[in-house]
């Protein structure tokens, strides 16, 4: 009975103080890695907050994982869990059962993704895992989680559908968790199309028992995915849904934050990820805060970024209106005075060659003065005629040159 006698200061630390029950939790659980004894008790709640029982629990497993990041702890961790996870009594056993499952299967793979086993250790692993469904599809949820928080897209893909682990888990593979998974690698492969990666997204945002843990990794797929048309709003709108709904989850609020900035919502995206970085303080040791706000800090210099470069080229198209339009009015009045002045020309120019000509029938030739006068008539109504149509013909030519579609965009240097 050594590990009740370890674990007897769980039943009397106060909830109420985070700090003290932290730090009682985590003495109890090296307690019991130290002396080689797992946690005796069982879990009724997937309360990581306030039950002191989970958390130590979570902490003992996490010195585990930290200590041999493999598929065989997930195994053992699974089996652990399997038998010492209870239904609560208010009905809840199965949601309880899944959040448990589901946090502690990606949580300790992404804690341990600088130790992402071959395939080859994955198989032979598998004479050890494969008996139980449910222990497989902990062990496959374990490794998976580790390929996906290390972008290994196609690696993740051929894991999923064809590992002889991911295989045994059998009904598992049709829930939620494994379908978010399927949605992740398809959205970062180059090999599998953005409408299948769309489609799986869906079947499992929209799934009755989908949980905080496939919605994180649906949004963090969108996120991660290979850019195509539409992702800043996708992101951005169904990130707003899953804030409305987890209102404290920073990591949600985060993604906001990066679909606004990706829409260019710079002022909304500033906003967002000042909220994420004030939530983030609250998760304690084990989310890897300086590790998050890290991430939450730089992603937060981006959004200044862009929105400096929006108000810089806002300036600079305002700008470029006044100019363009003062470019405009000087065109018009220049081909206005142009039109006029070869109007002027033409008509000179006709002025003079009918005076000379009609000086030249007047005092040549022998002609009666009567046809004279009609010769001359009839060679100022040519001439006039010549003249109105290069009037004409020029007034075309110019307002052709001013056609109101012609005039440049400015360019767009406005970036995210």
């Amino acid at each position: 009975m050594e590990g009740n006698s370890i674990t007897a200061r769980l039943s009397q630390v106060a909830t109420e103080d985070s700090r003290e029950l932290d730090r009682v939790c985590e003495e109890v659980a090296r307690s019991l890695v130290e002396a080689g004894t797992e946690p005796p008790f069982r879990i009724g709640s997937a309360n990581f907050t306030g039950d002191p029982f989970l958390i130590c629990a979570d902490r003992y497993w996490r010195l585990r994982f930290l200590a041999r990041p493999s598929v065989r702890t997930a195994a053992e961790c699974a089996g652990w869990l399997h038998q010492h996870l209870q239904d609560a009594a208010d009905g809840t056993g199965q949601a309880h059962r899944a959040e448990v499952e589901q946090k502690w299967a990606l949580g300790y793979a992404f804690i341990t993704r600088d130790s992402e086993e071959s395939a080859t250790e994955i198989t032979d692993a598998c004479a050890e895992i494969v008996g139980s469904a449910d222990i497989a599809f902990f062990a496959a949820l374990y490794h998976a989680g580790k390929l996906r928080a290390n972008f290994r897209f196609d690696e993740l893909h051929s894991f999923i559908e064809s590992s002889m682990l991911a295989l045994a888990a059998g009904p598992h593979r049709g829930g939620p968790v494994f379908t978010a998974l399927r949605a992740f690698a398809a959205f970062g492969s180059r090999r599998l199309t953005t409408e299948h990666a769309a489609d799986l997204l869906d079947h499992t945002w929209y799934s009755p028992r989908r949980t905080v843990h496939t919605v994180d990794l649906c949004l963090n797929a969108l996120s991660a995915a290979v850019p195509f048309d539409g992702q800043g709003e996708l992101l951005r709108d169904r990130a707003r849904e899953a804030a409305a709904q987890w209102p404290e989850n920073h990591l949600f609020v985060f993604r906001l934050a990066t679909g606004l900035h990706l829409n260019k919502e710079h002022d909304d995206a500033l906003e967002a990820i000042d909220l994420a970085l004030a939530l983030l303080p609250a998760i304690g040791s084990r989310g890897s805060h300086a590790q998050l706000q890290e991430q939450y800090l730089a992603k937060r210099e981006l959004i200044l970024e862009g929105r400096q470069r929006g108000a810089e080229t806002a300036a600079h198209r305002r700008q470029w209106d006044r100019q363009n339009d003062a470019y405009r009015q000087v065109e018009t009045r220049l081909n206005s005075a142009t039109n006029h002045l070869i109007t002027m020309i033409t008509v000179f120019v006709t002025a003079i060659a009918f005076i000379i000509s009609s000086i030249q029938l007047t005092y040549g030739g022998d002609l009666p003065l009567g046809d004279r006068m009609r010769l001359i008539l009839a060679q100022g109504t040519v001439m006039l005629g010549f003249s109105g149509l290069l009037v004409l013909g020029t007034h075309l030519l110019l307002r052709y040159r001013q056609h109101p579609h012609a005039h440049p965009n400015p360019p767009d240097d406005s970036g995210s």
